[in-house]
């Protein structure tokens, strides 16, 4: 406990720090090394995966993680040193314990979103919650619906799902998009059938930060009697969320997108009107049968935490953040030309910022970028080097959506972090465009569509 309580104590320095190091000037260059990361403590010196790097990054990929709240971290130590009891255990004072914590915690992220804490059900993060919900709600009305309505920009969990409802003989209707990567409202509607059991359409895009507008969804499927999922891991305590203003049936929710711990997410599920799904894991029945498997007591109570402080702060934060978006925008685009920022400015989540910078190859600024934690899209569909399915589903061009980087603002972001970023990005893509023969042509004033490339 003396530890714990001095690892407490010095979290705001360490988090001081830490952002002082972000700072070091780096300098990356490929050089053979082995997979673990070597570090140098005398020069902050960093290898990993053939990359040399001084200094730690600054982070800016907040759609894909954030770091933990130090008072996030605060709440959780005590059950993972002293109060480590299992919430399902009935007969002593550490099950107890740990079971009103867990309780504690599901009113919180109840109250952050307007529902009953018996609405709650935690998981291990937002794509089971999206599993349960899509696969859920259709397997269990099997015999009456057979009909799923959801857009081409989903999260890849809840795409996939909807494609193994279709190998099981489920229809699946995906919605396209229009170019700000809004949902068209009409053409939601006219596609909900009388067998349709289902509509899923994403809060917040992970990818380009545009926000739905959830209370018509809500209103359209409310008067067609159709439930409405949402995936909200990525607009959980960073935009308003209200079931009941919303007509929202089921919500998938993620621990880590709020400055929670990884590993941990909730599932919102309608009482009134009942909705009912069937359960995706065989186990003992916890969590009323929805989610079975122990809860992981530390990490549902940093869950509760980071959505308790995500109440109090929203406000703030948004503020915060959209000055930042501003000032990062406005940098980039006051030194450089055919900067284009994918979706919609006005119906958006300022943290997110998805640019593309016309004759540049996103991969390669993304090389050059190694002192700026940055991502060219998801995630968690990083690993391929196709162009983003969210971009394609806009109508960007394929060489517009190879050029996309997506930088993302949160809690703990500075200003000269920002500054910083702006700073390297401006470098890279001036030294990357030097290079293009493509951008010399475009400034010669040479249409490129025009021209007909011929193969060798």
């Amino acid at each position: 406990m003396v530890m714990a309580r001095n690892l407490i104590r010095r979290l705001p320095i360490l988090y001081q720090n830490h952002h002082h190091r972000l700072f070091s000037s780096a300098t990356a260059a490929v050089a053979p090394s082995p997979t673990p990361p070597v570090r140098n403590d005398d020069e902050e010196i960093v290898e990993m995966k053939g990359v040399r790097v001084s200094g730690r990054p600054l982070y800016m990929d907040m759609q894909a993680t954030t770091p933990v709240d130090p008072r996030v971290l605060d709440a959780m130590l005590p059950f993972y040193l002293s109060r480590f009891g299992n919430p399902h255990s009935r007969t002593h004072l550490y099950g107890w314990e740990s079971e009103a914590a867990v309780e504690t915690a599901r009113a919180q992220v109840a109250s952050l979103i307007g529902a009953n804490p018996k609405e709650i059900f935690f998981t291990s993060g937002a794509t089971e919650c999206n599993n349960i919900s899509v696969k859920g709600v259709m397997r269990f009305y099997r015999d009456k619906k057979r009909h799923v309505v959801t857009t081409q920009t989903e999260h890849k969990c809840v795409l996939d799902s909807c494609r193994h409802l279709q190998q099981e003989g489920f229809e699946v209707t995906y919605l396209p998009v229009k170019s700000d990567g809004l949902v068209d409202l009409d053409q939601l509607a006219a596609a909900i059938r009388p067998d349709t059991g289902l509509v899923s359409v994403m809060a917040v895009n992970n990818e380009i930060g545009v926000v739905q507008p959830m209370e018509e969804i809500g209103r359209i499927c409310r008067e067609k009697g159709i439930p409405f999922h949402t995936d909200a891991a990525q607009a959980l305590g960073k935009i308003p969320i209200d079931v009941e203003k919303m007509g929202i049936a089921l919500m998938s929710l993620s621990g880590h997108k709020i400055y929670g711990p990884k590993g941990v997410g909730a599932l919102y599920l309608r009482r009134r009107p009942r909705v009912r799904v069937e359960p995706q894991m065989s186990g003992g029945g916890q969590e009323r049968g929805i989610r079975s498997g122990t809860v992981p007591t530390p990490l549902v109570v940093g869950m509760g935490a980071a959505c308790e402080i995500a109440a109090k702060e929203m406000e703030y934060d948004t503020r915060r953040v959209t000055s930042l978006q501003e000032r990062l925008l406005n940098g980039i685009r006051s030194r450089l030309d055919e900067v284009v920022v994918n979706g919609s400015m006005e119906h958006r989540y300022p943290g997110n910022l998805n640019v593309s910078f016309a004759y540049v190859e996103g991969e390669s600024l993304l090389m050059g970028l190694k002192e700026v934690a940055v991502s060219s899209g998801s995630a968690c569909t990083s690993a391929s080097l196709e162009p983003s399915y969210v971009l394609r589903a806009l109508g960007v061009d394929e060489d517009m959506a190879h050029t996309s980087i997506r930088f993302g603002i949160g809690r703990f972001t500075t200003e000269a972090e920002i500054d910083r970023a702006i700073e390297l990005t401006v470098q890279q893509v001036e030294k990357l465009r030097n290079m293009s023969p493509l951008y010399e042509m475009a400034k010669a004033g040479i249409n490129l569509k025009s021209i007909q490339w011929a193969q060798h």
